[in-house]
């Protein structure tokens, strides 16, 4: 990096370190080392296919001021909640969870209820199909219990996405992967970025996304419901831990101390109401 950027750099991270620590909102950990093994990720991909768990993501974190993580749940398997809420338990260093729960499906209710009684359990992910009519009541059980909604799709979804956000709009809702914005997707986004309860997560390659891109979404969703995501581990596709959190850092440098401290931590309690844990 050059001197300047990396001065910028440095400055964005330790003002979110100096306020508490950086709080990452996208990791897995799985262990295909299990008798039962992993339905993701699959076998031929050989650098994605390993032992992770948060000791591992720790010795990469911690030395960069990341005080704590939000794992998303990228496995189908039911017990595998339950797996992750089981680290979780042994560590605090995991704030909490986005677990995987098929909502519209008639054991969707005891399955929640089971799993809200766990503070640690934050919200669910779904993908494209959940978000068409007719919709489920199940979201307005997920709202009513005080939990949040990550989406995974993408962008020519984001128009359906702004009228489920309509259709249930006290549902807390977290767009994965940013900065993809494809050209002609620009409106929908916008259109998002008028539901107060829809939160930009940040956590796609930044290093190759146009700067203007970018500086739209900031513009669009302000520096109130921007936030960190490395992806990790997936991210080491196409960047070390450290180099995905320095162009997160080069994102918002310039951007004030106050917003900074925002992207990097604040945001993120509000979209997914973690708790500090000791």
């Amino acid at each position: 990096m050059q001197r300047r950027e990396f001065v910028l750099t440095a400055a964005a991270v330790g003002t979110a370190v100096g306020t508490g620590g950086i709080i990452d909102t996208h990791t897995h950990f799985y262990d295909p080392t299990r008798p039962q093994g992993v339905p993701w990720p699959p076998k031929e991909e050989a650098w994605l296919y390993r032992r992770v768990l948060p000791a591992d993501y720790q010795r990469l974190a911690r030395p960069l001021g990341v005080a704590g993580t939000v794992v998303v749940e990228a496995s189908a398997w039911l017990e595998d909640n339950q797996w992750v809420l089981d680290l979780a338990r042994e560590e605090p260093f995991l704030l909490g969870l986005v677990g995987h729960l098929e909502p519209g499906r008639p054991e969707f209710r005891r399955h929640l209820e089971r799993f809200r009684k766990n503070a640690l359990f934050l919200g669910i992910r779904v993908g494209e199909p959940e978000l068409r009519p007719p919709y489920t009541e199940d979201f307005d059980r997920l709202s009513d219990a005080g939990l949040e909604l990550d989406v995974a799709i993408p962008a020519s979804s984001y128009v359906d996405l702004a009228r489920f956000a309509d259709r249930f709009p006290k549902l807390r809702i977290v767009i994965n992967h940013l900065p993809l914005v494809p050209a002609g997707e620009a409106a929908a986004l916008r259109e998002l970025g008028q539901r107060p309860l829809v939160f930009a997560k940040v956590s796609g390659d930044l290093r190759a996304a146009p700067r203007g891109v970018l500086d739209e979404i900031w513009e669009i969703f302000g520096e109130d419901r921007v936030i960190y995501g490395s992806n990790w581990p997936v991210s080491d596709r196409y960047a070390t831990y450290a180099e995905v959190q320095k162009a997160a850092a080069a994102f918002v440098a310039g951007k004030g101390a106050r917003a900074a401290e925002k992207y990097f931590r604040e945001n993120s309690r509000r979209a997914y109401r973690w708790r500090e844990r000791a």
